[in-house]
């Protein structure tokens, strides 16, 4: 072979290699846009909510053009969720901050409502940190260079086992000292509607006592949800009130951290359907526009996120729609989007591109996707991640939690993503080929919940469409209907269709083409301080040496 031979053919063996990579890399980097809700209307304007998913009590920060969001998580493993921003219309999920929550083993359990209390993240120096609360614990921290990539342990900044401390933000002032702002949870510290403030240090690994600052029980009962800044000489406390579903936004105002504030409420309803509009994050962008993200509760599907415009009038925010200039904007609908800057020409005529967290998963990566979540720490025996066949197995687990589903750690789910919109999932069941009694479900989980509950019985399945009132309360689940269908090894549809934010009807097929609905209409609930969440559980009542598995092709939502 002539050298130029070799030349041309090491430079086709490149040109493929370089083409796969860049398929590669171009398929990765393809945005997701889900086909329930998208926020961007792809004219220059968004609708809100920007986040039609329980993103609860979401905070953000900005480095360089990179915007980065992360939200409460409570008991939900892993927990912290990061997702990233151009334009903060448009959001991905990237990364989680807490792959696991301390302390491990009370956390491998199912503690709802427990752990992720309102997270602050902020950029200092080019090191991300995320504070947050656990009222059972105490004030937490992690950090890192890379919000995409390894996040430090957790830190306990400030140990308060059952002390009911919530909702901290740091805040580095110019003058080199640092302070954290929190609240407290009434239901462990026997007091709430009071802000707090203590001393830190720099790396906010040790910090000093707290010191009441603001006492809210005569206009502002229920403060809580802190975020801390400085603005032209004055310090601000962002902290909502009035409670989660009828409550409004109200910011503190001083010339010291450590007060006396000044008060004024500057976001509420008004004459909107945002019920509670309050609990976020104020970010300015490159170009020097202010923007304010705060949640909505919509009870069944959670806490979603909406973006409102924001501007300084007199060292006061005024957030939203100011109609009758009184200082206190309501929730806007329709907006222009933020001024964005970006290099490329095309883009900056055509925006960013329309993207979303994703909901459909084809289960052929080697791990995870990012937008399923456990109900507490995992262990590695709950899952495999099949890729050379393309599923997800899930294995039966043995649990005493005869009852219901509330104390099962093994409930792998994900966020609703809308109001309204059909689910369809295909699996195949490789029960125990000893034992009979495994049960494989598809599931809607929050404190009522309803499945497709299928049943090993040896030579059938027993398909049952299976519903749980009161859950928390240790309540039973009652069976609604009961099919048979011959054992096989053939895949299996099920589907579930969610409307006008809270009905559910199942559906099973055998084929994919006709699709027979199982049980009667179901009001799915939330859960504790979370949205409903849909996804998959396997579980056993035997203890045994092994155990069946519940292979997950595919999950797809159409609206």
């Amino acid at each position: 072979m002539t050298f130029f031979r070799l030349f041309l053919l090491v430079a086709f063996l490149f040109s493929l290699t370089a083409e796969a990579k860049d398929k590669k890399r171009k398929s990765k980097d393809t945005p997701f846009v889900s086909k329930v809700w998208s926020a961007d209307n792809g004219d220059g304007t968004y609708t809100n909510p920007i986040l039609y998913a329980d993103y609860s009590d979401p905070d953000v920060c900005r480095k360089g053009k990179d915007y980065y969001l992360t939200a409460s998580s409570f008991n939900c493993i892993p927990g912290l969720p990061i997702l990233h921003s151009n334009d903060l219309v448009n959001w991905r999920l990237i990364n989680y901050a807490l792959p696991k929550q301390e302390p491990f083993e009370f956390y491998s359990k199912a503690q709802h409502g427990r752990g992720v209390w309102a997270p602050s993240i902020r950029v200092r120096k080019d090191t991300f940190y995320i504070t947050w609360g656990d009222p059972d614990f105490g004030l937490w921290m992690v950090k890192t260079t890379d919000p995409a990539g390894e996040w430090s342990n957790p830190v306990l900044m400030k140990e308060a086992k059952g002390a009911g401390l919530e909702d901290c933000c740091p805040l580095w002032d110019d003058d080199g000292n640092t302070y954290l702002s929190h609240a407290y949870a009434g239901s462990r510290s026997g007091l709430k509607s009071v802000i707090a403030v203590c001393s830190a240090s720099e790396s906010l690994t040790e910090t000093g006592d707290s010191r009441i600052v603001y006492d809210g029980h005569f206009s502002n009962p229920t403060i809580e949800g802190t975020k801390f800044y400085k603005h032209n000489g004055y310090y601000y406390i962002f902290a909502p009130a009035g409670g989660v579903k009828t409550g409004w936004q109200t910011v503190l105002r001083s010339k010291s951290p450590w007060g006396p504030y000044e008060e004024r409420r500057v976001l509420d309803q008004g004459d909107t359907d945002v019920n509670g509009p309050h609990q976020g994050a104020w970010v300015t962008t490159p170009q020097g526009e202010d923007w304010f993200l705060h949640f909505q509760d919509v009870y069944t599907v959670g806490r979603i996120v909406h973006l409102q415009p924001m501007r300084w009038i007199n060292d006061w925010p005024v957030i939203g729609e100011d109609k009758d200039f009184d200082g206190c904007g309501q929730p806007v609908k329709t907006f222009r989007k933020p001024d964005t800057p970006t290099s490329n020409k095309k883009k900056k005529k055509k925006g960013f591109p329309i993207e979303t967290p994703r909901d459909d998963d084809e289960f052929n990566a080697t791990s995870l996707s990012l937008q399923w979540q456990w109900y507490a720490n995992s262990r590695p025996i709950y899952f495999f991640a099949d890729s050379t066949h393309g599923v997800l197995r899930l294995y039966s687990v043995f649990t005493d939690s005869t009852r219901n589903l509330w104390d099962s750690p093994t409930i792998l789910a994900e966020k609703l993503t809308g109001p309204n919109f059909t689910a369809t999932t295909k699996v195949y069941l490789y029960p125990d080929s000893i034992r009979t009694g495994e049960h494989f479900s598809f599931v809607i989980m929050g404190e009522d919940y309803a499945m497709i509950d299928i049943v090993n019985q040896g030579k059938n399945f027993a398909l049952r469409q299976v519903t749980c009132t009161q859950a928390r309360k240790g309540s039973s689940e009652k069976i609604n209907e009961q099919i048979l269908i011959p054992a096989t090894k053939d895949p299996i549809y099920l589907r579930m269709s969610f409307s006008n934010g809270k009905d559910c009807q199942f559906f099973y097929s055998l084929d994919n083409t006709t699709f027979t609905p199982i049980g009667g209409p179901f009001a799915a609930k939330a859960g504790r301080w979370i949205g409903a969440k849909i996804g998959y559980v396997a579980r056993r009542f035997q203890k045994t040496n092994d155990g069946g598995c519940l292979a997950i092709d595919w999950i797809r939502f159409t609206k």
